[in-house]
């Protein structure tokens, strides 16, 4: 007989058998030759369609308990769905198997090609899972990968030092000064060009020779060594302002927000120094920006006598520092020459005069109230200017508000 092979079978057919009595597999299949003989017609005949390997070997299982038969009839198939279907309908005409009584009765035709698509859609996931996560890059390393081979081509090397520094360092009035390449880098990621790298230690004559040109900010790592940096730069050359990356952190590592924040917090380098002097034999080093949290209180001196009427060129600096900064939200700390300490967003005001002890001055953007006098009297400040003031009449208080009106 004709065996059709695994692959080629498009259907089986499951049957269920109950047989009053003991009969053999031999028998069974026997029966289901010889009664279905001549019932299908000459095409369906089961002997033939076997002979020809449309039809498989007929698998049957039994097992005999208490005088009684029970098992399973499984026919493999290659034809289509309806003669498939007629065939297994001719096994329940079966009644009879030797002696004993039978019934037969198909209980499932399995589609054995839905099995293999299963088995096909569950291979194919896998695959793809596969290539996905070892082989396919994803969208964003893509990204990453243009984006730094864009930065490795603007970056350049700038002076006879032949120092890593954006394209812009010509271009603009001032500079952002680095330790090292990779922090070049990363400003240059997120788009400042006018950045430029020490490359060392030591000052080189580049950075020098910049300083007597234009407005430094110096941005250094947020450890030991950055604040060593900073001295080492104030002993050499001339800077005007410096900023920290957050505590424990290098600039190379920081993200675009952390970058905006310290700029945005920068503090004059003269009052770097007055800070450097007073900590000058401590391990500790005042932290920058300004902003500190947990810090502990500052000793304040006696608050300063009654203020002295302003003379017309003091009257000037503070109104040229407020037309300065119209329309920035920023304020301006001024020692008792009106020199500019830092400059700090308005909202940050009050927390930057707690932790700074010399401030004789402030000008602001925007209006000054009550509560800003009052912080500005603790800290000793003695005049503080406004566009405008909110302050209720017959407040007292020892300093000096001036509004933009007063000033001319």
């Amino acid at each position: 007989m004709g065996k059709i092979a695994p692959v080629s079978a498009k259907y089986i057919v499951h049957s269920t058998i109950q047989i009053e009595g003991v009969v053999d597999k031999p028998d069974v299949i026997g029966a289901v030759f010889g009664q279905t003989e001549g019932l299908l017609g000459s095409d369906l005949e089961l002997r033939e369609l076997q002979r020809s390997g449309r039809i498989g070997r007929i698998e049957v299982n039994i097992n005999t308990n208490l005088g009684k038969t029970k098992g399973e009839i499984t026919i493999p198939s290659s034809l289509d769905k309806a003669e498939t279907c007629i065939v297994a309908a001719a096994l329940e005409v079966i009644q009879r198997i030797g002696p004993c009584n039978a019934k037969i009765e198909v209980t499932k035709i399995e589609d054995v090609r839905v099995s293999k698509r299963s088995f096909v859609i569950d291979r194919a996931k896998d695959l793809l899972r596969t290539l996905t996560d070892t082989i396919l890059p994803d969208s964003q390393e893509l990204a990453d990968e243009v984006a730094q081979s864009v930065r490795v081509m603007e970056i350049r090397e700038y002076g006879r030092d032949r120092l890593p520094a954006g394209p812009a360092i010509d271009d603009s009035d001032e500079i952002i000064v680095v330790e090292g390449r990779a922090d070049v880098l990363n400003l240059l990621k997120h788009g400042f060009k006018n950045c430029i790298a020490l490359n060392g230690t030591s000052v080189p004559q580049t950075i020098k020779d910049l300083g007597g040109q234009k407005t430094i900010t110096a941005f250094v790592d947020g450890d030991r060594g950055g604040d060593l940096i900073i001295r080492e730069l104030m002993n050499v050359t001339e800077i005007d302002f410096v900023c920290k990356a957050p505590d424990g952190k290098e600039v190379e590592e920081i993200t675009k927000k952390e970058i905006h924040k310290a700029l945005r917090g920068k503090i004059a380098a003269e009052q770097v120094q007055l800070d450097v002097q007073k900590s000058n034999g401590n391990e500790r080093k005042k932290q920058f920006p300004l902003k500190k949290p947990f810090q502990k209180p500052v000793f304040r001196p006696q608050p300063h006598p009654m203020p002295k009427k302003l003379e017309a060129s003091e009257k000037e600096k503070f109104k040229s520092a407020l037309d300065d900064l119209f329309g920035t939200r920023g304020a301006y700390l001024l020692d008792k020459d009106l020199n500019v300490l830092g400059k700090v967003p308005v909202t940050e005001l009050k927390a930057t005069i707690k932790s700074v002890s010399n401030v004789f001055a402030m000008v602001l953007d925007g209006p000054i109230d009550s509560e800003l006098v009052k912080s500005a009297d603790q800290a000793g400040v003695r005049y503080v200017v406004s566009m405008e003031s909110r302050i209720e009449a017959g407040e007292e208080s020892r300093v000096q508000v001036l509004t933009d009106a007063e000033l001319v």
